[in-house]
């Protein structure tokens, strides 16, 4: 089969998934009871499942994504216990992601998991360690110290609310049951650079205006995704993950850390055993999506 036999197979099962848009919400239900066995006991599998129905109408270009790595996306979602779209805990986003088919290189919508800072806050509570965790943004013009080691402290004044600045920093404490109290710091900058190296978001091609064609930029975070809708929410997440390094981590906590911007479209009563499929140093470079279409 020659690489545009592929592609012609390819597109003509998306454009069927396009057409008969209840075959993905079959797909949820019919399923309904299997993932009930991995959601924690204080979830409904009704409630989740009408969860993943609306992430369906809500975002329609997750009826484009293969239905293994769907139905991967929503498997992780559940084993870890956070719900798509409530409250900003996680997402699933399509992208255009690289295959090797017989040898050739070729390009498909996957569901791609990914968990936001409120779903790490929320499993954090969910711990039987955990007794708070604050979240703050620095301003520059906000009084702001901090120091690790023997004697680590941050002293935060914010300035007057009509004269903060920039954000310059995020931070988070944590405080555990047993007395202790950490916390992580993270400078603007250096939030953006950890999303830059490890977020599929980041891309160093865009769309010539006069060509039509894709070309080398110094790079940007791609459009209608978290770190470019908000990037704020992403720079808070970058800091909680780094914080939930050191902790003592719950099931939970640990899980998420690895599921974390993966794609899988493998199912399975542990999800953390199937391998990510996410291309992140393919021979074909990821393409920008803006309201569906590959720019």
């Amino acid at each position: 089969m020659t690489a545009e036999n592929i592609v012609q197979q390819v597109k003509q099962e998306l454009q069927e998934r396009k057409k008969n848009v209840i075959t993905m919400q079959d797909l949820i239900k019919r399923n309904a009871e299997e993932y009930k066995k991995v959601l924690p006991k204080h979830m409904s599998a009704e409630r989740m499942t009408r969860i993943f129905v609306t992430a369906l109408s809500l975002n329609p270009d997750l009826e484009k994504c293969t239905k293994k790595s769907f139905l991967g996306a929503i498997f992780m979602c559940a084993q870890i216990g956070l719900e798509l779209n409530i409250d900003g805990q996680a997402y699933i986003i399509p992208f255009y992601n690289s295959k090797k088919i017989n040898g050739e290189w070729v390009k498909v919508y996957e569901a791609h998991f990914i968990i936001g800072y409120k779903g790490y806050i929320t499993l954090f509570y969910n711990s039987p360690n955990s007794v708070s965790i604050n979240m703050k943004e620095v301003y520059e013009n906000d009084i702001f110290e901090y120091e690790y080691g023997t004697n680590a402290h941050i002293k935060h004044i914010p300035a007057s609310k009509k004269n903060r600045g920039e954000v310059v920093y995020y931070y988070a404490i944590a405080k555990l049951k047993n007395g202790g109290e950490l916390f992580h710091v993270m400078s603007k900058e250096d939030c953006i650079e950890h999303g830059k190296e490890h977020s599929k978001c980041w891309t160093t091609q865009i769309k010539d205006p006069k060509t039509g064609k894709m070309v080398n930029c110094d790079g940007h975070f791609m459009v209608n995704t978290p770190w470019a809708k908000d990037l704020d929410s992403m720079c808070k997440k970058t800091v909680l993950i780094q914080l939930a390094k050191v902790l003592p981590k719950s099931s939970e906590v640990h899980a998420a850390l690895e599921l974390d911007n993966t794609t899988k479209s493998i199912i399975a009563p542990n999800m953390l055993e199937i391998r990510d499929e996410t291309n992140w140093n393919d021979e074909i470079k990821n393409e920008e999506i803006i309201d569906g279409k590959v720019a």
